[in-house]
């Protein structure tokens, strides 16, 4: 039992050794064509030098001492046979380094059988092919298990075919042969020094460039938020404190006016908390805030799901400016056409911004809102007739002189999409804000 179970162990490590020399351990070379063209010239020298040696050395007996008195005859092959048969060991042999890289083992298994033929008085005309093809079996097979096999059966095969009477290497190369080889070792080990070290500095460069582009990216997202925080709360907030003012002043003398300005400051708050969440929304994928009762709060989930604020939706942002007591005029001009939300975003922003601008800088004027479709661009433009500096003017700390954030983000968000932004004063009087966004044609 013991001996029937190591025997189908046995056989099991065989027949999974088989499979593994089937299988490669990696990909093909792929040779690009300065290196087939290296082979085929190593290939053709190494061809042209072992067949003239063949034909030079054909039909020469030599004698050799090999004790004293003692003289050994070494033929070689004689006659227009023998000369062929050399010629054709030299040039398979040579020939077939041409695809050393492609088929590695092949070539092994060809140029070993040519050493194998080659008579032992002529060992030189295909051992130098055969070093080449163990170098190249070594190096490029991708099977590496049936590398690691045929190249020791090789060796050993070619190492017991010669003679101590004909030496294959003459003994005036046998020191070039060794320097040679350890002068290849010490350049590979320089260039693969040189690479290694070239390779970790493009790691470094490329950390480098990913830490910098990261920092870029964090700061536009900052950017953007800052913008859209600015936008939302500016208007908003400015709307809300001259709608509250006055219903302080009118209090006592008009209550019912009164509470129409306290319900337009409800209604603005109820706006800045809509496009709030949506700015939030930037920053965190929270879950849906959920009401008193357990249940989600559904007048929060359809504010939360409603779209980012564009055109369309000029008209309540007007409305509620001109609740404040600022007379604006509202005109479109040509055919309306879809548009990205980004676009119509901005220009929804340009609007809001001037409009609040002119609330708390040019209270008592008027102001003219004007979007016009054009075929290659939008024009959005808000004037005013000039003011003096209104109650929301004092909302946020520098609002009297004006800090341009808001105009300098509206420069920002419209570069965005290749639009320019126009501001200066009228020679008239009052104020000029001017946005033009390219639209891409049909």
């Amino acid at each position: 039992m013991y001996v029937r179970t190591m025997l189908e162990r046995l056989r099991s490590a065989v027949r999974e050794a088989v499979r593994d020399a089937r299988l490669p351990t990696g990909p093909p070379l792929r040779l690009s064509r300065r290196a087939w063209q290296f082979d085929v010239l190593v290939a053709l020298a190494l061809g042209i030098t072992t067949v003239y040696y063949g034909i030079d050395n054909t039909n020469i007996v030599v004698v050799r001492e090999i004790a004293p008195g003692v003289e050994h005859v070494v033929p070689r092959p004689a006659g227009p046979g023998g000369m062929a048969f050399m010629v054709t060991l030299a040039a398979v042999a040579s020939g077939a380094l041409a695809l050393r890289r492609r088929f590695p083992l092949a070539v092994l298994c060809v140029v070993t059988g040519a050493v194998l033929a080659t008579p032992q008085s002529v060992m030189r005309l295909t051992f130098y092919a055969f070093v080449i093809a163990v170098y190249s079996a070594a190096v490029h097979s991708p099977y590496r298990v049936a590398t690691l096999a045929a190249l020791p059966v090789s060796v050993l095969l070619v190492g017991t075919s010669g003679n101590s009477v004909t030496p294959i290497i003459p003994n005036e190369y046998i020191a070039l042969l060794i320097l040679v080889p350890m002068a290849g070792a010490a350049l590979g080990l320089r260039t693969w020094k040189l690479r290694t070290d070239e390779g970790r500095a493009r790691l470094s460069d490329l950390e480098r460039e990913q830490a910098e582009a990261l920092r870029r990216a964090v700061e536009h997202e900052r950017a953007r938020i800052a913008r859209e925080l600015h936008d939302v709360v500016t208007h908003n907030v400015s709307v809300m404190v001259i709608q509250a003012g006055a219903a302080r002043k009118i209090m006592k003398t008009a209550p019912e006016q009164a509470g129409e300005a306290l319900l337009a400051v409800e209604a603005g708050g109820r706006a800045a908390m809509t496009e709030l969440r949506h700015v939030m929304g930037l920053l965190t994928m929270a879950d849906q805030d959920e009401g008193t009762d357990g249940g989600p709060d559904l007048a929060d989930t359809a504010a939360e799901l409603a779209p980012q604020p564009g055109l369309g939706q000029l008209e309540t942002l007007v409305g509620r400016v001109r609740d404040t007591g600022l007379p604006v005029d509202l005109t479109m001009t040509g055919p309306p056409c879809p548009l990205p939300p980004g676009i119509e975003l901005a220009a929804y922003r340009v609007v809001q911004e001037a409009l609040t601008n002119t609330v708390k800088h040019a209270s008592g004027a008027t102001a003219t809102v004007t979007v016009e479709y054009g075929p290659e661009r939008l024009r959005v433009e808000v004037t005013d007739t000039g003011g003096h500096p209104g109650a929301g003017a004092g909302v946020v700390p520098g609002a009297v002189a004006g800090n341009s954030r808001g105009l300098i983000g509206l420069r920002e968000r419209l570069a965005v999409y290749d639009g320019t932004l126009t501001t200066g004063r009228r020679l008239t009087g009052g104020y000029r804000v001017e946005a033009l966004i390219p639209l891409e044609t049909p």
